[in-house]
């Protein structure tokens, strides 16, 4: 059926994987309650009345901390099983291993520099 040979298994696993979110929403669409009137049209405030809009803005420098948090976090990710098998890759390795240390050291001094670490 296919020109390359062992792609069976990749199509069919993109095949479930792509039907599994429509399954979902299509379920929740049949199963779920249509009632849009009252106590469902207001906002969700951990059992207490709201108080206000729901659309208040926060500021900046939260998204901005977490998006540096984010990148250093995947930096962890991606170092750590270069650590676990750093005997067995030799010095070509090291080298891009610091190359990739040296790209986010620079992007912590723009964002130290930019502000986005400060929470005052």
């Amino acid at each position: 059926m296919f020109s390359l040979q062992g792609y069976d298994a990749f199509l069919g696993f993109l095949l479930i994987a792509s039907a599994v979110p429509v399954l979902s929403l299509v379920t929740n669409k049949i199963v779920s309650p249509s009632s849009q009137r009252g106590e469902r049209e207001i906002t969700y405030e951990s059992g207490m009345e709201p108080i206000g809009g729901a659309w208040i803005q926060f500021n900046i420098r939260y998204y901005m901390f977490a998006l540096v948090f984010v990148i250093f976090d995947v930096e962890t990710v991606f170092l750590y099983p270069w650590a676990v098998a750093f005997n067995h890759l030799g010095l070509l390795a090291f080298i891009e291993a610091l190359i990739f240390i040296a790209i986010l050291v620079v992007a912590l001094a723009y964002a130290w520099r930019k502000g986005a670490l400060e929470w005052s």
